[in-house]
């Protein structure tokens, strides 16, 4: 039986030069692993804590230095000694040492590197594949298979300045023969950077590696993503379908959503006619967090009005937490849910989500975030589960790339015959 020998943290950047947790764990076979952790931008009130310094006088404030010190002076010394694949049993010891709901006192982002960490030393240790170990954790058995992405090759919102209102344009490759899905996204993704220079766009880039030009309308977008996919040859809705993550809770305020891009605040009820206008001209086959994250009556209402082929899903109204699943299942709100692990901050609960959602036919979308690190942890992760979906960005910028390439590498591996 291996044993910990070290657990040590330390403060890193995000891909969005912001300060996050590192933690490496050492074991007495001299193997360690090193896990980070991401942070959003879009984030929802009922996320788990990530704990910042506060101090304005280094990074701002966003410093988080009493994490680190959280991992280095109360988690690792209380997890010294143990057999690091006893993963649920010291995600509950870490979640016992924090002691509140939502992890205030030692902050999400000091607790889950640590559980990431002890997954993947893990999985070293017992010489095998992360995804592998991570299944074992699970009570299935069935045959691997390859989730469908999603890349964000168009930003707005909050990941892009607030150009447009609407926050991910998506374009989903139908293939589940992944190599194939990873060059149809480059591919258009492209050539849609082609369009927007010759139409005097600017083709900078937003916090997920898309585009962020300033269009006038969210509607434009998508007439930018059916335009680049038929430039690069594809047919939209056979060989490629798209979708879009509102985020509408960045543009909610006291019952009214602010649609600066379309010069008008509307109410719930006026914002669904609106989105049914939408889907009637681009059929959209991935519909994220259409209204605010505390707004279950309009979700229902939209997850009824579209097709069921349409998949509605819960992000900021879920934040990954098993009890607000089960309110949207009982509420028949959503179809579908976004899981990132740092919303709920281990290992274990984030597999108690998805198990959750399974067995209610919730499809699952396995989620990067929009301050990322080249951890690539989540690529396991979508394939341990067998996810629906993954959310990993768009095919550029180091962060985002790291986890399509560790999809390429699970392909191979799962498809040598």
């Amino acid at each position: 039986m291996a044993k910990i020998t070290s657990i040590h943290a330390r403060q890193i950047l995000d891909s969005r030069a912001t300060p996050t947790v590192e933690v490496t764990i050492s074991l007495d076979t001299n193997i360690n692993a090193v896990a980070s952790c991401p942070s959003g931008a879009s984030v929802s009130i009922h996320e788990a804590l990530e704990l910042r310094d506060n101090n304005r006088s280094v990074y701002g404030g966003k410093g988080v230095l009493q994490a680190v010190e959280n991992v280095n002076e109360v988690i690792g010394p209380s997890l010294i000694g143990k057999d690091p694949s006893y993963q649920n049993e010291l995600d509950l010891l870490m979640n016992k040492l924090d002691g509140t709901e939502n992890k205030t006192k030692l902050g999400a982002n000091a607790i889950l590197p640590v559980s990431l960490a002890l997954a993947r030393v893990s999985a070293q240790e017992q010489k095998i594949p992360l995804y592998k170990y991570l299944r074992n954790l699970t009570s299935h058995n069935d045959s691997y298979e390859q989730p469908i992405s999603a890349f964000n090759i168009l930003n707005g919102g909050m990941h892009a300045g607030g150009n447009i209102d609407f926050q991910e344009f998506m374009i989903l490759p139908t293939t589940k023969i992944f190599p194939k899905a990873l060059e149809q996204a480059v591919t258009i993704y492209t050539q849609l950077k082609k369009l927007l220079h010759e139409n005097s766009f600017s083709n900078l880039l937003g916090d997920e590696g898309g585009f962020a030009p300033n269009f006038s309308k969210n509607t434009e977008a998508l007439d930018y993503l059916l335009l680049a996919i038929k430039k690069a040859g594809y047919v939209f809705q056979k060989d490629v379908e798209i979708g879009m993550d509102v985020a509408a809770s960045s543009f909610y305020d006291d019952g009214i959503y602010n649609l600066k891009s379309e010069s008008k605040k509307i109410t719930p009820e006026e914002l669904l006619v609106f989105y049914k206008s939408i889907y009637e001209k681009y059929p959209l086959r991935y519909f994220e967090d259409p209204f605010y994250e505390e707004d279950f009556d309009s979700f229902a209402k939209i997850t009824k009005t579209l097709p069921a082929s349409c998949v509605i899903i819960g992000d900021d109204i879920i934040s990954t937490n098993s009890t607000l699943l089960q309110k949207a299942i009982n509420a028949k709100a959503i179809t579908g849910v976004i899981i990132k692990v740092n919303q709920i901050g281990t290992v274990t609960e984030t597999l108690q989500v998805i198990e959750l959602a399974k067995k209610n036919n919730i499809k699952t979308i396995i989620s990067h975030r929009s301050g990322e690190t080249t951890d690539d942890f989540i690529a396991d992760l979508a394939i341990a589960v067998n996810s629906d979906f993954t959310k990993f960005g768009a095919p550029a910028r180091g962060e985002r790339v790291v986890k399509y390439n560790r999809l390429l590498e699970i392909y191979s591996e799962l498809h040598k015959a």
